[in-house]
């Protein structure tokens, strides 16, 4: 299995509507590419001293790094696009790519 990992780093002040945000628009604009077969949202824990905001991670799980980069190939920009165009530099994000084994 391959992860997409997403990790933001969100004002506090923002946090609730990007949640919203994330899980009833962009995350679910991601799931209709079909590339992925699920995902994980989780909220880092671990207080940084040199942080400030919140941070959160979303994992996407798909079968295949074929799968993976079909989507960074012809799904991924637009979708960064629309991120960029609506948050700008407020909202932080850090992409790894993992594979389970």
């Amino acid at each position: 299995m391959i992860i997409y990992n997403v990790t933001c780093n969100i004002p506090e002040t923002m946090e609730d509507e990007w949640l919203h945000w994330m899980k009833h628009e962009h995350i679910p604009e991601v799931i209709a590419t079909e590339k992925f077969t699920g995902f994980k949202i989780l909220k880092l824990l671990t207080v940084v001293d040199d942080n400030e905001g919140v941070n959160y991670a979303v994992q996407y799980f798909c079968q295949t790094l074929e799968d993976y980069e079909d989507y960074a190939e012809n799904f991924a920009p637009a979708l960064k696009a629309k991120t960029y165009k609506r948050y700008g530099d407020r909202v932080l994000a850090f992409r790894t790519l993992l594979e389970e084994v």
